[in-house]
């Protein structure tokens, strides 16, 4: 906080002389802006002066008067400044003689003002001449720091011109802004349409991929379908493998039992005839008379004969009936040996085909799963990309919001200073007016009393020499 100080300082002039009553002035001089506190000072200089003549000597002393000029500055601390200026003291004397020609007054009774004999006691402190010199070093202070003022205030109005030019420059900067604000929305709303795009063709592969993930689940259920039928004619297959098996080892045993028989026969034949050719020995050795009815008559070669043929016929019609039924199972067998070839081989086909489908199949979803995955990719680049954009833009207007403000605060500050330092400058300018006032009073004031010095001098030189004419006169008289 700034305050102003005021110095009063008062002059007064005594003067002893009944002439003139006593003389006084009084200054005001008011300082500029600064420090903390109020200061005050008030200072009186009284000066007493005692002028007169002596008749008798026709002899008289003026004395003029002098004037103090002082002063403060606050600014933070009091400083005094103030100069003495002395004015000059005259003398002045005659003598006058003469003879009275006409009619002599009467004689009066001369009186004499001892207090004019008395020496001019100026009462003048011996520390004025230096009191004067500080005070005009001070003055001399008191210019420079205008004159610096002066030169401040130039500064900070070369300031405040350069502030409004850049005040100017970042008004166009806001316009520019705006413009890179547009450019900004419009990189943004490109980059959400093709955002869009990329969604609306992303809903489009995720239907296709839809669409063709139930193309491969009905690839799949015929597939499986198909591995069932496999499976099922495989399981038939092994049926019939087992059943022909069944059947040939059938075959196996029957033709086994078949030559034990035929070699049980065999056995039977030589058995017989090795009994045949014994019982023909006994005959042939032994002659038997044998009384027998021969009403029947048995003839053993045809029984064995008829025997031999059942049992050939027996075992004609199993082999026949055997072989028959091997020769319709294998006929049958190698039918559906046949058929099951080919329905194999139909099957193997349609496998081969379902696996190249599969496998094509494959490759096509592995194909759109990589360019979901590339398309995926490239809209979350195009997110962070936009993301990104979006956020330096932010950064960006941040930046050019905080140097607004910025700019705005110091402009405003220098604003502040420059309102300050217009304050200093008045106040600086009412006091050197008033310094200005108070030396054209000083000098006025001066220079009057310069001329009544002179005046005074003068007088008390007439004054003497009337008084010492009169004395004269007086004296001739008597005598």
């Amino acid at each position: 906080m700034s305050v102003r100080a005021v110095k009063t300082t008062t002059y007064s002039t005594l003067s002893s002389s009944s002439r003139g009553p006593t003389q006084g002035f009084s200054s005001r001089s008011f300082s500029g802006y600064g420090g903390h506190g109020v200061g005050s000072a008030r200072q009186s200089y009284a000066v007493r002066s005692s002028y007169g003549g002596v008749g008798s000597s026709g002899a008289a002393v003026g004395a003029g008067g002098f004037k103090v000029v002082g002063g403060y500055v606050a600014g933070g601390s009091a400083q005094r400044g103030g100069g003495v200026e002395f004015g000059y003291v005259g003398y002045g004397g005659g003598v006058g003689g003469g003879m009275a020609n006409e009619m002599v007054a009467p004689i009066t009774a001369v009186t004499v003002n001892k207090s004019l004999l008395a020496p001019l006691n100026l009462e003048i402190d011996p520390t004025i001449q230096a009191i004067r010199t500080q005070e005009k070093e001070q003055i001399k202070t008191l210019n420079n720091r205008f004159a610096s003022f002066i030169d401040k205030v130039r500064f900070l109005e070369q300031q405040n011109k350069m502030l409004e030019t850049k005040w100017k420059l970042l008004q166009e900067q806001t316009t520019s802004r705006s413009n890179i604000d547009a450019m900004f929305e419009a990189y943004i709303a490109n980059l959400r349409k093709q955002l869009d795009n990329l969604g609306h063709e992303k809903v489009k592969l995720e239907s296709d991929l839809h669409h063709m993930t139930g193309l491969v689940e009905d690839f799949k259920t015929k597939y499986e379908d198909e591995i069932n039928k496999r499976n099922e004619f495989e399981n038939n297959f092994v049926l019939i493998k087992k059943d022909t098996d069944a059947a040939y080892m059938v075959k196996v045993e029957l033709e086994a039992k078949l030559d034990g028989l035929s070699d049980e026969i065999e056995f039977l034949r030589q058995i017989y005839d090795a009994e045949i050719c014994e019982l023909q020995a006994q005959i042939k050795d032994t002659s038997v008379v044998v009384e027998m009815d021969n009403s029947r008559n048995l003839d053993m070669d045809a029984i064995v004969a008829e025997v031999r043929a059942q049992y050939e016929d027996i075992a004609n019609r199993s082999r026949a009936e055997a072989e028959s039924w091997y020769q319709t199972k294998y006929e049958e067998m190698q039918q559906s040996a046949g058929r099951y070839g080919d329905d194999l081989k139909s099957t193997k086909a349609e496998i081969a085909d379902m696996n190249r489908r599969i496998m094509r199949l494959q490759s096509e979803i592995d194909i759109v799963k990589a360019q979901r995955n590339s398309l995926e990719t490239q809209i979350a680049e195009a997110e962070e990309r936009g993301e990104l954009a979006v956020r330096d833009a932010k950064l960006r207007i941040k930046d050019l919001e905080g140097a607004l403000q910025r700019a705005k605060q110091d402009m405003a500050l220098q604003v502040r200073q420059y309102q300050e330092l217009m304050n200093v400058k008045l106040a600086l300018d009412i006091e050197i007016a008033t310094y200005r006032k108070l030396l054209e009073g000083e000098e006025t004031r001066s220079s009057s009393e310069e001329h009544h010095g002179e005046e005074g001098g003068e007088r008390g030189g007439e004054e003497g020499g009337e008084e010492g004419g009169g004395a004269g006169s007086n004296r001739g008289a008597g005598c």
